[in-house]
């Protein structure tokens, strides 16, 4: 019988995303590191967060940026010691917050000492190979992958024949077998065939490892990718297979363990395997609210208008057909939903100003998703176009992820207080604007993109409603936007430039809480431009609500 699992806490929780390259370097080389985030961990506990994501943070070549495990029980040597990550852990854990790592589950490095193996090797491995090879040549435009080269890459080594890859050539996939073997020619494993076998039972181990020292949870990059010949029609219940056959064992042996997916999880009628949906920055419902373009387009884009525009030109449907649709399952159903990301521009991107962040964080703070605060989003920093191509940052010639990617702004000293090594050392470059936003500039002083972030979320930590049980009723979907959370508590933003209004006598009289810009009159709610705020009931006050 599974063990009572305490997952809860990521009910209410705020996560803060961390590229570990780029928010502290300890020892001056230019690089962020795990010892620099221990020196600001009471920094980010004062930000009123849960639990920080991090980017991978294992053993790698740094083709894509970390992305390409060479070693998945070593922390890369740049950025520390194994020990320094269990430190780390520690005290995280007695300021309340938890770990969550990166796990890349469906390929590896070639430098990975599994794949080296195979190459170098005459032929199939008779215990099955953990990646997948053929030895017949693919046709041309078989399949492509992301960077718009061929998806079939010809060994390098002594092995002959072509390896499957995920994205870049480096990063070879690993093999969970196909639904559909005998269309391979020889060459597909089954799910249950040795090799696959022997990469569940390796995600497993790795999971354990990490998980019994300390570490919360995963987010899992690319996690129903794993068995390649499903899709939008097969479902991938053979990869959420996969994940559902973990779950039942993280039940048992690390029950307060939690799983989030890249993206959501397929609806395929077994249980649920992950903790959440991921509503991705690089997919349309995020999009179709913060995303202004200014990083570009990939090529799955369909360019829209975003709701949180000065322009008051966007729609809040496509994601509230999303929310809605991952929550049909399970009306409780979790859903992250991020300010930013390490593949995407941040919330401060193009023309968008600090003074048009209140309403965008007062909406990401209160619908009741889980929130996850990019690094540097709390101080308003730029996404900074031109950035150059480090670690694969630009994985397509029309978008650039680098800026996104930039050191954190910590004063202003030389490099922001980001690393004493040398500018031209630095893994990118830092804002070159002397106006940039930093945490010395913004800490304390009222007003501030800093200070409006820390008090919404004081706030929320002491409203239980504003939190992710209560439920969530939007009222208005469109300028300005206005949703109740349970009975007490109403939400108004309004991200347009110009002001907006909504018709109703319900809230006349309620208790202002947080914002600016926003009335409550007998004839409606009147927002100005950019104006956001949260008002309770004439009973419920700030003082009220729970310490």
């Amino acid at each position: 019988m599974a063990a009572q699992t305490n997952r809860s806490w990521l009910t209410d929780a705020v996560i803060y995303e961390i590229y570990p390259q780029s928010f502290q370097d300890s020892n001056g080389d230019g690089i962020g590191d795990l010892r620099g985030v221990i020196d600001r961990l009471d920094y980010i506990a004062s930000l009123g967060v849960d639990a920080i994501w991090f980017n991978p943070c294992f053993e790698s070549p740094f083709v894509d940026a970390g992305y390409d495990v060479s070693d998945y029980l070593r922390v890369a040597p740049r950025y520390g010691s194994n020990d320094d990550l269990i430190e780390l852990v520690d005290k995280a854990r007695e300021r309340g917050i938890r770990i969550i790592l990166d796990l890349v589950a469906g390929h590896t490095s070639i430098e990975h000492a599994w794949f080296q193996e195979e190459l170098h090797a005459s032929g199939p491995n008779p215990a099955g190979d953990r990646y997948i090879w053929r030895t017949d040549e693919p046709a041309a435009g078989w399949a492509e992958d992301i960077p718009g080269m061929p998806a079939w890459v010809a060994s390098p080594g002594p092995r002959p024949g072509w390896y499957l890859k995920n994205f870049y050539d480096e990063q070879p996939a690993l093999n969970f077998g196909w639904v559909n073997p005998e269309a391979g020619l020889g060459w597909r494993d089954a799910v249950d065939a040795p090799g696959p076998q022997r990469n569940r039972q390796a995600m497993q181990d790795i999971l354990d490892f990490w998980l019994s020292k300390g570490v919360a949870g995963f987010r899992v990059d690319m996690a129903f990718s794993l068995v390649k010949d499903e899709g939008l029609f097969e479902g991938w219940i053979a990869s959420a297979q996969i994940w559902q056959d973990i779950r039942e064992w993280l039940d048992d042996a690390y029950p307060d363990a939690v799983l989030i997916p890249e993206g959501e999880e397929p609806r395929t009628g077994a249980p649920l395997a992950f903790d959440a949906d991921f509503a991705l920055v690089i997919h349309a419902p995020h999009a179709s609210l913060f995303d202004n373009h200014g990083a570009g387009d990939l090529p799955w884009h369909t360019r829209m208008e975003p709701f949180f525009g000065a322009e008051g030109k966007g729609s809040t449907a496509l994601f509230l057909d999303t929310w809605a649709m991952y929550r049909e399952v399970d009306p409780q159903r979790r859903v992250l939903l991020a300010s930013a990301d390490h593949d995407f521009s941040r919330l401060r991107c193009g023309s968008r100003t600090p003074e048009q962040l209140g309403a965008a964080f007062t909406f990401l703070f209160t619908f009741g998703t889980v929130p996850s605060l990019y690094y540097g989003d709390e101080i308003g920093m730029r996404y900074l176009p031109g950035m150059p191509n480090v670690e694969g940052a630009v994985c397509n010639p029309l978008y650039n992820r680098a800026g996104a990617r930039t050191p954190m702004q910590w004063d202003d000293s030389a490099n922001a207080g980001f690393s004493t090594a040398a500018a031209d050392a630095l893994y990118l470059p830092i804002d070159p604007d002397p106006d940039r936003p930093t945490v010395a500039a913004q800490d304390g002083v009222p007003g501030s993109t800093l200070t409006l972030v820390r008090d919404l979320l004081a706030l929320r930590r002491r409203t239980p409603a504003l939190q992710g049980h209560a439920p969530t009723t939007v009222l208005h979907p469109g300028y300005p936007f206005v949703f109740r959370r349970g009975d007490d508590h109403l939400v108004v933003v309004n991200p347009r430039q110009a002001s907006a209004s909504f018709g109703t006598d319900e809230f006349a009289g309620w208790t202002p809480l947080f914002g600016q810009g926003v009335a409550l009159t007998e004839g409606g709610i009147e927002a100005d431009g950019f104006g956001y705020a949260i008002f309770a009931r004439d009973h419920v006050t700030a003082d009220d609500v729970t310490a």
